[in-house]
């Protein structure tokens, strides 16, 4: 008699309730960053991808990506300070092939070329996640919204006014310039406004991010 298959593995999201420090032990070792229940752009409730958890006398940890740098940062929070939740969705970008893809349960929901970091500014590679939604104009560089993620440019300590976070974004203006299937942004992933408009009504914060 056949085995079934394993079903997909769900991805977890902490939910900030109370303000919280991250620590780079459960329950002590250095403070990493202050996380408030508000994210610092969008103002929306912070959600975090968790990468571990650990109890430490019978008290809960949960370890999470912060959105900061070095690339992989993570710190454990109390988990009495966050609501768990559960994700099917989880996004792949391929670099080489420009591609990126987006699972719901494992299971190819979309699928479309995009635009990646050119040969001097890349962008990173690595195990990320959605930081925040950022509502946009479809007729700016950015387009229609902007998901922040958890990596950062290794080209540029600053860009733009900001401290080179990558994300995925829209098109509009002078971005329509770069065909999608390209390699010509500074480090971010480009995508046309339709695709992001859906990602950002169905993926929420949180939501895991490979990038290869």
């Amino acid at each position: 008699m056949p085995v079934a298959a394993a079903p997909p593995p769900e991805a977890i999201i902490a939910r900030v309730i109370a303000p919280v420090r991250a620590t780079s032990r459960p329950g002590g070792g250095r403070v990493l960053a202050a996380v408030a229940p508000l994210a610092p752009l969008s103002r929306g409730p912070t959600q975090l991808r968790v990468v571990g958890r650990r109890t430490v006398d019978g008290r809960p940890w949960v370890r999470v990506l912060l959105p900061r740098r070095p690339n992989g940062a993570a710190g454990w929070i109390a988990a009495d300070r966050v609501q768990l939740r559960r994700t099917a969705y989880a996004v792949e970008i391929d670099r080489a092939a420009r591609r990126l893809v987006v699972r719901r349960g494992g299971r190819v929901v979309r699928s479309v070329s995009i635009v990646v970091g050119a040969a001097d500014s890349p962008t990173p590679a690595g195990s990320f996640a959605i930081s925040e939604k950022l509502r946009g104009d479809p007729g700016t560089f950015t387009g229609s919204w902007v998901l922040p993620l958890t990596a950062y440019s290794g080209t540029y300590r600053q860009f733009d006014g900001g401290p080179g976070r990558v994300a995925i974004h829209g098109r509009g203006g002078a971005s329509l310039q770069d065909p999608l299937g390209s390699a010509a942004s500074h480090g971010c992933i480009r995508v046309s406004n339709r695709l992001v408009s859906w990602m950002a009504t169905h993926l929420q914060a949180g939501v895991p991010v490979r990038i290869r």
